[in-house]
């Protein structure tokens, strides 16, 4: 840590210096599948982790777990902030990865205008600069909030900038309502995920770079016909996952059965596999690579 503040103090260039030399790969391997690991909770303060509310607070913690979990065969790549892919830049540990950048971080976990979800991280033109290979958008919508307009707008034109640099951009759309005491949740329902897939397959000028990022409905056996919504390829997301080791037994399963549907072609999955309930990090990486 502190050689990593030397650097940024004295050398702020080296990260562009690190992203410039980077050793790059295709956004698909061999398989045809992928395998990413998120790391872009802290940036909207959501930095609890089961029943550690401050769990990911620690940036030496997060990035060793981070550089971990690069290191195990079959991880292609990262999905994060500016600053944390900064850190892994100048750490290294991107050579050979995919990297997609976050970009609308604006929506604070708890805050009043959660759903005012702005673009306040990358832009196009910054995962360009950087050489970066993806971005990565979120797209909560509720019905009752005329405020999503403005984010559906808004994620639209930023999905016909990414096409415009044939940047792959991948979405992830919830339909979501605030519960009795005023918590933002999103629905998992069958209906709720189907709309919110057909919702945004539709955005943007063309759909040629968008990628879907997706949850796995309440009921797992939903998930079939729910993926039957449209032709984007996509990706399963890992979600709030409890504290146990059975309840990460049931995430892995839930995962399995989705993994097989066509479309459906890999997974981005953050806390699960770096803050797992047995604190292994390398067996919870290596586990969700062997569903693929």
């Amino acid at each position: 840590m502190a050689e990593l503040v030397r650097v940024r103090t004295e050398h702020p260039e080296a990260i562009a210096e690190a992203a410039a030399r980077r050793t790059r790969r295709p956004l698909l391997g061999p398989t045809g599948r992928l395998m990413i690991v998120a790391a872009d909770h802290p940036a909207r303060g959501a930095l609890g982790v089961g029943d550690r509310p401050f769990a990911m607070a620690n940036r030496a913690d997060l990035l060793e777990r981070l550089c971990l979990a690069l290191s195990r065969p079959g991880v292609d790549g990262v999905l994060a902030t500016a600053d944390i892919l900064d850190d892994l830049l100048l750490l290294g540990a991107l050579d050979g990865k995919v990297v997609i950048g976050s970009m609308n971080r604006g929506g604070l976990q708890g805050a009043a205008f959660e759903l005012d979800d702005r673009f306040t991280g990358h832009r196009p033109e910054d995962l360009t600069r950087l050489h970066f290979d993806a971005g990565k958008l979120l797209l909560r919508v509720d019905y009752s909030d005329p405020g999503s307009l403005t984010t559906l707008e808004s994620s639209a034109r930023a999905i016909d900038a990414m096409a415009e640099r044939r940047l792959p951009v991948f979405v992830e759309p919830f339909i979501s309502r605030r519960d009795d005491s005023g918590r933002l949740r999103n629905d998992l329902s069958a209906a709720a995920v189907t709309r919110s897939i057909a919702i945004a397959s539709g955005l943007g000028g063309t759909s040629a770079y968008t990628w879907l990022k997706l949850p796995v409905t309440e009921n797992p056996d939903d998930m079939a016909r729910v993926m039957e919504t449209s032709t984007l390829p996509a990706v399963l997301l890992g979600g709030e996952v409890g504290g146990s080791p059975a309840d990460q037994e049931r995430a892995y399963e839930k995962w399995r059965g989705a993994l097989q549907l066509p479309t459906v072609r890999g997974l981005v999955v953050g806390r699960t596999l770096l803050y797992p309930a047995d604190g292994d990090v390398a067996a919870a990486v290596d586990t969700a690579v062997g569903l693929l």
